[in-house]
């Protein structure tokens, strides 16, 4: 089978289908530029090939991965996920990703961390982490900081409601400018929201009544277009006024 092969920007095939063989970057024509690799992309010598079949998306600065809506997690570095502590050990707790295996959550990987101060979860407590290592063969490792050591927003994540979503679904409720569905709900509702990158969301509000609306209409959105999500939300909202 005969591969076209794209040189130099792979603008032209971001928000294009794509299928495992594709050819989306020639790096050896690319100079002085450092490209992030996500989901669905590897690099093989100078060429950046597509895994899997979706859509390729793209973020600044030079981060290309493939969406789909597999529902299953594959585990990328800097990914922020929703995690669940399924059990705890000397070392590290063990939390679910979604993805093929447990990830480890060192318990010092918390800001100030030290032996004295080791937090405590329950089982089944749901944690916003990011993803620091991410190997074939090895379960993940997860952090409760940022680059900087700086706690930010992460950590766990009291009351509210957390609902799984496609993969792909999870990515553009991420997606700047913000998309539709949150615009909309934004303006006339007030919540919180952590959206995690293998499809688990978490919202919290003061009402319930808030977070079953917020939590349908994300829910609804996933095969609608900007249009018909902002239709659709105007729509929800006043059937249950």
């Amino acid at each position: 089978m005969e591969i076209n092969k794209q040189l130099g920007s792979p603008a032209s095939f971001v928000d294009q289908t794509v299928v495992p063989g594709d050819v989306v970057l020639d790096l050896s024509t690319m100079t002085n530029k450092t490209i992030k690799l996500g989901g669905g992309l590897r690099q093989d010598c100078d060429s950046i090939s597509v895994m899997k079949a979706g859509k390729l998306r793209s973020s600044k600065p030079n981060k290309y991965w493939v969406e789909s809506s597999q529902k299953r997690y594959v585990p990328c570095v800097e990914d922020t996920i929703l995690g669940i502590a399924v059990d705890s050990k000397a070392d590290n707790f063990l939390v679910d990703i979604k993805g093929p295996a447990l990830a480890f959550l060192p318990v010092l990987a918390f800001e100030g961390g030290t032996r004295r101060n080791i937090p405590k979860f329950e089982v089944g407590t749901l944690l916003y982490v990011r993803v620091v290592k991410a190997n074939i063969g090895m379960n993940p490792e997860l952090s409760c900081t940022d680059a900087s050591g700086k706690a930010a927003e992460f950590g766990p994540l009291k009351d509210g409601f957390m609902f799984e979503t496609s993969i792909g679904l999870s990515r553009m409720l991420l997606s700047s400018p913000t998309c539709p569905v949150l615009e909309a709900l934004g303006k006339k509702l007030s919540f919180e929201i952590a959206v995690g990158l293998n499809g688990r969301v978490w919202v919290n509000a003061a009402s319930p009544y808030t977070v079953v609306v917020v939590a349908n209409a994300i829910m609804n959105s996933e095969s609608l277009s900007s249009t018909q999500q902002i239709i659709m939300v105007d729509n929800l909202l006043k059937s249950i006024q």
